[in-house]
């Protein structure tokens, strides 16, 4: 065991992984001239092997992470760091390690979206920045319609989706991250529905910024017991809604961000913004709202830099849109499960630092006094 322990407790590995992360920010930082912020960060940072050059393996910042958290843990096992004169040093590692801790709840948890409210209505929901989901959507129950939801990792060329809500599978002909829709220029043939009769979905390059892109989907309906099997295609923000009827229920399919839906809505009651003189540039924007919870109001300002925390998430003032019937305040909402983490360890550290540099500094001072005589 205890070559165990002096194997993994090695300071080098530290040093070694260290260097390694910052040749990934380096990295990273230069790829997001070509590929954008968040394909940087998924290639390097949120991966678990990186390739340089597409062929040559390397740790990504996962597997680095891991390794630096494994480092950490065995060096507090070794037992010369449990003494009184080497209590400033553990108190450090122990700051480090819940840096670390702290990041990989950050990295595996963490999620970033937006809730988009006009004034006078409300939200339950935050849409993701990047995620996809196919919402099928059973509109035939006037009182309440019933949602069957596809996750994006599912949404791949030649899965068949089914649910015990549908009676009818549905077969992904292809995903495409960012596309068009273009007029066919020749007719279609008799297997194709909907939007597909007159246009096709056309695949573009992917925007460097992930959430400038627009998704589409082709997909197959298949066991349906009825004309409507056949290739259908939607797309991100379409503006004429894919419906079918399938065994006299009325469906609507729709790809959008994935929705995340919380325990309270915010109800937008006033969107304020102030211009800088002579402009129509905003200075200052605010939102005045109602956070409802069980039913209960509660009115909260939402400043440029002073955000709404709630059961975890923190809202924003990120953005807004102006329209003939109001303006529409855009909230940037965010939930981070390490968020404390870092002012945590900051404080420990320091203050293991401070107990080392206590400890410690005597014994030079004793040495210099008796230099002078």
């Amino acid at each position: 065991m205890k070559q165990v322990i002096k194997l993994f407790s090695n300071p080098k590995i530290f040093v070694y992984t260290v260097i390694w992360f910052m040749v990934l920010v380096v990295l990273g930082t230069l790829a997001q001239k070509d590929i954008g912020l968040y394909a940087s960060q998924q290639k390097y940072f949120s991966a678990n092997i990186t390739w340089l050059g597409g062929i040559i393996p390397a740790p990504g910042g996962r597997i680095t992470m891991v390794i630096m958290l494994v480092n950490l843990t065995f060096m507090l096992c070794k037992q010369n760091l449990w003494k009184i004169k080497k209590i400033g040093v553990l108190i450090m590692h122990i700051g480090a390690l819940l840096l670390l801790i702290g990041g990989g709840l950050t990295a595996k948890f963490s999620s970033e979206g937006n809730m988009v409210i006009e004034e006078g209505a409300q939200s339950n929901h935050v849409d993701d920045y990047h995620d996809m989901e196919l919402a099928v959507i059973n509109t035939s129950n006037e009182a309440l319609d019933e949602y069957t939801v596809f996750d994006q990792p599912i949404l791949e060329k030649g899965n068949i989706l089914s649910h015990e809500n549908l009676n009818f599978n549905i077969e992904i002909i292809s995903y495409l991250r960012n596309c068009e829709p273009l007029k066919r220029t020749a007719p279609a043939g008799i297997q194709y529905r909907g939007m597909l009769k007159n246009f096709i979905l056309s695949e573009l390059k992917p925007e460097k910024e992930n959430n400038r892109n627009r998704p589409g989907i082709t997909y197959r309906i298949t066991n349906s017991g009825s004309s409507n099997d056949g290739i259908y295609g939607i797309f991100l923000e379409q503006s004429v809604t894919q419906t079918a009827v399938i065994n006299n229920q009325n469906y609507e399919f729709i790809i959008r961000r994935k929705r995340t839906y919380l325990p309270f809505s915010i109800e937008l009651l006033d969107f304020k913004k102030v211009l800088h003189p002579g402009t129509g540039i905003a200075k200052s924007y605010s939102s005045e709202v109602n956070l409802v919870e069980n039913g209960i109001p509660r009115r909260v300002l939402i400043e440029m830099n002073e955000p709404l925390r709630h059961r975890g998430y923190t809202f924003f003032q990120s953005s807004f849109i102006e329209g003939p019937a109001g303006d529409t305040t855009v909230l940037a909402a965010v939930k981070n499960y390490g968020r404390l983490f870092p002012y945590i360890s900051s404080i420990i550290m320091s203050i293991g630092l401070l107990l080392h540099l206590l400890i410690n500094l005597p014994k030079p001072l004793r040495k210099n006094l008796g230099d002078g005589e």
